[in-house]
């Protein structure tokens, strides 16, 4: 912990500590500031996930002990989670930062402690794209899921709407969230885009950037990869795609000659691919979507579906937008790229907009009045 905030106790609460993607990387980041320190989340699986991290005390709720919750199966038990997260007891703390893609912005601070809650998006299986979630391509069930989703998603929403004064401060990671959660919480909240390594992620001026498209995303329904992979298959044109998930044995049947699925590839890889690529693909509707700034930070342009965060972190410098939900307003997209030249400098530049620095003294900003506030009183 730094600065003003040294003599507060400052405890973190995250929806569930399996894996490693955006969310992680905005916990790890306040776990950097605020640690080591308590951690409450639904469950954890027990693997690293970052060193900052691992350093706090993690706190599992009831659904830690119930089969399948740390694994796989833990969305079938979305119904219980709000009893799950009213089961978590934060100990006594100055102030309690959340983050929040699912329901975890409804645990409850120690009276009169104020809550922080940094919210990724409402949990979006319930609010925006029960469909997607619930008709999984290539997978069985879907019927079963769209069924489930349908039957609890007016309890939840109206649980989740009711449960939101828990928090003292609201911050989103984009314009569209912000938007998003007027929509579903009728609540008012502050941009703070999250953090991106561009420390990492750099332009090296001795690689050339070579004739091929790049995807780096979870292979998802609703990441919408097949719109990539259906425009390189109509225009022959070299597509990569970093990712893993539910879809990719449907994706795979579906890619022709000129695509490659590579899997998950280590932070080395992902940055030799981003100053390679002659573009980042991104058609899906992202909530901030830091893959399209690390690419830039590399230099590398976007293609970019208009909508969602992708309108925080391209512009028409850095990229090209497409607004067509489908392959052919993709094949459009990519022939307008084709004929704009677009600076690297350009990217760099927008990208260190987003730089963990940016984001350390936003974060720091909000806490310190937060907890000054409750100090003065």
């Amino acid at each position: 912990m730094i600065g003003e905030l040294d003599r507060f106790r400052i405890a973190l609460a995250h929806d569930w500590l399996v894996g490693v993607r955006g969310g992680e990387m905005v916990l790890d980041r306040l776990a950097r500031l605020f640690g080591p320190t308590d951690l409450y989340t639904l469950v954890s699986n027990g693997s690293p996930i970052t060193e900052s991290i691992s350093a706090c005390r993690v706190v599992t709720s009831p659904l830690q002990r119930l089969p399948g919750a740390r694994g796989r199966l833990r969305r079938h038990y979305l119904p219980l989670m709000p009893w799950a997260v009213s089961r978590l007891r934060v100990a006594p703390c100055d102030l309690l930062i959340s983050t929040s893609s699912a329901v975890m912005k409804s645990i409850r601070a120690p009276q009169g402690t104020p809550h922080l809650c940094y919210c990724h998006t409402p949990a979006r299986y319930i609010w925006s794209q029960s469909t997607a979630y619930g008709s999984r391509r290539g997978t069985s069930g879907g019927r079963l899921r769209s069924m489930g989703l349908r039957a609890v998603r007016g309890p939840f929403q109206r649980w989740d709407r009711s449960t939101v004064d828990r928090v003292t401060r609201l911050l989103a990671n984009s314009r569209h969230i912000a938007q998003e959660i007027r929509r579903c919480w009728g609540r008012d909240a502050h941009v703070v885009h999250p953090p991106v390594r561009t420390g990492w992620f750099t332009v090296d001026p001795a690689v050339e950037r070579e004739n091929w498209l790049l995807v780096v995303s979870s292979l998802e329904p609703y990441k919408r990869v097949e719109f990539a992979i259906e425009a390189a298959n109509r225009m022959s044109l070299p597509l990569k795609v970093v990712g893993t998930g539910s879809q990719r044995s449907a994706l795979q049947k579906m890619a022709g000659p000129t695509v490659e699925l590579l899997g998950w590839v280590d932070d080395t890889r992902l940055l030799d691919l981003y100053r390679r690529a002659r573009a980042l693909v991104y058609p899906q509707i992202e909530d901030f979507g830091i893959t399209a700034v690390e690419a830039q930070a590399c230099g590398c342009p976007v293609i970019a579906f208009e909508a969602g965060g992708a309108l925080d972190s391209v512009t028409d410098r850095t990229g090209v937008f497409f607004s067509g939900a489908g392959a052919g307003a993709l094949c459009e997209a990519i022939d307008v790229f084709e004929s704009k030249s677009i600076d690297a400098g350009a990217c760099r530049l927008n990208a260190e907009r987003f730089s963990e620095d940016v984001f350390d003294r936003a974060i720091m900003k909000h806490a310190v009045e937060l907890v000054k506030k409750i100090d003065r009183e």
